[in-house]
């Protein structure tokens, strides 16, 4: 096992991550910006480095400093958690070359799931479907054109090094096509360093189903069930759930296996998450991978009753699968809703200091948060303040649940989410399992009429 951790991140998955240390007996050190500095995964680990100003691009995403922060500490692993430098191939090889383990997959592994192009050629050699598409970036507008008419309309045009809904556009016809391209384009560059696109056929209505998988070093992965994820914005996701009602045992199983089977073969470790879309007639298509922890992981983790991040930490320390899991059970659902600190109907970012805090409790009830009362809401990061998560013996009970804890979270001096999500748990549709990714586009029009 490890001595020493630097957690190369902030907020609650640092937070979450130092947890998992401190029940395994390793040392941990905190990087924190100018920002940050009276930030609860600063109090609570055993040492604390400032590597910066605020803003993430000079401290956070600043591979030298947060390099230099692990050699004077003299850690021998770093998290990255979520975001940020997690899914960085150039981090991972820095931290190789310092001969500091990277809590993560291998860097050839991140760079071939991150390059969204290859990861469908090499997700498709391996027997899991994917939409019809390119097999590469897009080179210019005759190529864009050339492309649309062999996949049809509505397509969808995607960043290659993209992700968080970034660098894409939806064409319905050819007239919207070169446009959107030129526009797709330009926010692949700014986002992403690259301005290449690919293209893929646009599924109307899918599920968008995401499957958490986890590998160790000795060339085993296994699937650890199913997340629903449809219920998003903008390609953001608001709430998660396990299992999904549209996927039956058998299917779960053999898709899971197969996701496992094709990772093996690229020689993946660690936790990481594929995601598909899931269209109305059943059938799955792979559309990319996370190779890093998900923020909806405690989803999996209440159904399944493991640690996820101190699983990571075991595989990456060299254990083997069977040692940390000898044994895989499936109980009952879960949900979860990120509590963003954002204007319910508009979405508006609403930094600040929180006045008042109070969190829901009980059966069945965890909250991850690394906020509290009096705390700064900083305007430099992700508006995440906290993921409520709930378990119970069936979809019923959680939701029930989940809407008593919803009621029961309070949050005074910025402006939340949780209005939303108390009126998502309350629509029929919801309840029913009746949704698709365009729920809430359909949703919020209502929503922002009533609170006109």
């Amino acid at each position: 096992m490890f001595r020493k951790i630097l957690v190369a991140n902030r907020g609650e998955i640092a937070l979450r991550v130092i947890c998992a240390c401190k029940e395994l007996g390793v040392q941990t050190v905190a990087v924190y910006s100018e920002a940050d500095k009276n930030s609860l995964h600063v109090r609570f680990a055993d040492e604390a480095v400032c590597i910066g100003p605020p803003r993430s691009t000079e401290s956070y995403l600043n591979i030298p400093q947060v390099i230099s922060a692990a050699e004077i500490t003299d850690v021998d692993a770093i998290h990255p958690g979520y975001g940020f430098l997690s899914e960085n191939a150039n981090f991972a090889e820095v931290c190789e070359a310092s001969s500091i383990a990277f809590i993560g997959p291998p860097s050839e592994a991140i760079r071939l799931m991150g390059e969204k192009d290859r990861a469908r050629r090499e997700m498709a050699q391996a027997g899991v479907p994917i939409v019809p598409g390119t097999d590469g970036p897009v080179a210019d507008e005759d190529a864009a054109l050339q492309a649309a008419s062999k996949i049809g309309y509505p397509l969808i045009i995607k960043a290659v090094a993209g992700g968080g809904g970034r660098g894409m556009r939806i064409v319905r016809s050819k007239a919207e096509l070169l446009p959107a391209f030129q526009t797709a384009r330009g926010e692949a560059q700014q986002a992403f360093g690259t301005p290449d696109v690919y293209m893929e056929r646009f599924i109307e209505r899918p599920r968008h189903i995401e499957f958490q998988v986890l590998g160790d070093r000795h060339g085993k992965v296994i699937h650890l069930g199913e997340r629903e994820c449809s219920i998003q914005r903008r390609h953001q996701k608001l709430l998660e759930e396990s299992p999904s009602t549209a996927v039956s045992a058998k299917t779960r199983e053999e898709m899971g296996a197969r996701i496992a089977r094709s990772l093996e073969k690229i020689g993946y470790s660690s936790a990481g998450t594929v995601e598909l879309l899931m269209d109305e007639a059943g059938d799955f298509y792979f559309i990319e991978m996370n190779t890093r922890i998900q923020v909806e992981h405690p989803v999996t983790e209440m159904i399944t009753g493991l640690d996820l991040v101190k699983s990571q930490i075991r595989v990456a320390a060299g254990e083997r699968l069977d040692e940390i899991i000898p044994k895989l059970e499936f109980r009952g659902h879960a949900i979860e809703c990120r509590i963003n600190a954002e204007d319910p109907d508009t979405f508006t970012p609403s930094a600040g200091r929180i006045t008042a805090f109070h969190l829901p409790g009980s059966t069945g009830v965890r909250v991850d948060t690394a906020a509290h009362s009096d705390a700064v809401i900083p305007p430099y990061y992700d508006s995440l303040i906290a993921k409520l998560i709930v378990h119970g013996r069936d979809r019923e009970e959680a939701i029930a649940r989940m809407r008593r804890a919803l009621e029961m979270f309070i949050v005074e001096g910025v402006k939340t989410t949780i209005p939303l999500h108390r009126k998502i748990l309350a629509d029929p549709d919801f309840a029913a399992g009746h949704f698709d990714t365009h729920f809430l586009d359909r949703y919020l029009p209502a929503l922002q009429a009533a609170a006109k």
